[in-house]
């Protein structure tokens, strides 16, 4: 496919005068013809993010953002159609990028490692599970504050990790994506565990095993507890419903939940995450 044509310097210039036009239709028809321009016009657009116009600075902002989430959706994809397992600190990091692309990645990392050199100094190594496990829920649900989101459930939000913990909230599968990250850096046995309808942690060493509700504040369940979950919500029982979820299984459900998120919503975002869903196998 050729190139888009480059506008003429009077074109370029009659165009980004009228990007701060009040009339939204005027904006409207403005970015698309910027669009049409391709990426080249980020470069034109970028002095604008610094333009003492909040509308000038905020439409520049989104016609820029535009390219940067068709980039990093190409990104995405690429990783999703990998062979073998996948690396989730990095998959959801890309998934967050799609709908952020200005994220900071390094920041977050960085805010990560922060978090579990605090935990690490709490930690007693030579105590049983349950104390061990006492004193991550402490540190993540009462010093962090994080919780679940019960008021705005449906948020989009709330499956995207820069945005949790921006926000100290979020979804089962998300906080249990950030409490998984934590226990990575602190080599704790955990795992993800895909109930339907909820998402759990699981803690196992050779002496107790436990599940951990993280949205509901840590609460810990038995694999009793889980049984009588799938038999009062009337799930049939499978083995494999207990099964750790590998990391390709994970992106594939935070996905999945983007995916109904939009769609009740009548979202344009739905298709892309459809194509996120295929992309994983699912």
């Amino acid at each position: 496919m050729p190139a888009p044509e480059s506008p003429s310097a009077s074109r370029k210039a009659a165009l980004l005068t009228l990007l701060g036009d009040e009339d939204e239709g005027v904006y409207q028809a403005v970015r698309e013809r910027l669009i049409a321009g391709g990426p080249a016009v980020v470069e034109w657009l970028r002095p604008y993010l610094l333009s003492d116009d909040p509308l000038l600075r905020r439409r520049a902002h989104d016609i820029i953002d535009h390219f940067g989430r068709d980039a990093a959706d190409t990104d995405f994809l690429a990783f999703c159609v990998r062979p073998g397992e996948l690396d989730l600190e990095t998959g959801v990091w890309l998934l967050a990028r799609t709908e952020y692309p200005q994220l900071n990645e390094e920041a977050y990392t960085a805010q990560l490692d922060s978090y579990a050199g605090e935990l690490r100094e709490r930690l007693d190594r030579q105590a049983g599970g349950e104390v061990i496990l006492a004193a991550v829920q402490e540190y993540v649900f009462g010093a962090l504050g994080f919780r679940g989101d019960e008021e705005h459930y449906y948020d989009p939000q709330n499956s995207y990790l820069n945005r949790v913990i921006d926000r100290r909230r979020g979804n089962p599968i998300s906080l249990c994506v950030l409490y998984l990250l934590l226990g990575r850096r602190l080599r704790l046995p955990l795992t993800g565990i895909g109930l339907p309808g909820h998402f759990l942690c699981r803690y196992q060493s050779a002496a107790v095993e436990y599940y951990i509700d993280v949205f509901n504040g840590g609460r810990l369940w038995t694999k009793a507890n889980c049984l009588q979950y799938l038999v009062r919500n009337q799930y049939q029982i499978r083995p494999d419903l207990l099964a750790p979820q590998t990391s390709r299984g994970i992106l594939a459900r935070m996905c999945r939940n983007l995916v109904n998120t939009y769609e009740s919503s009548h979202r344009p975002e739905t298709a892309r995450c459809q194509g996120y869903l295929a992309a994983l196998g699912f």
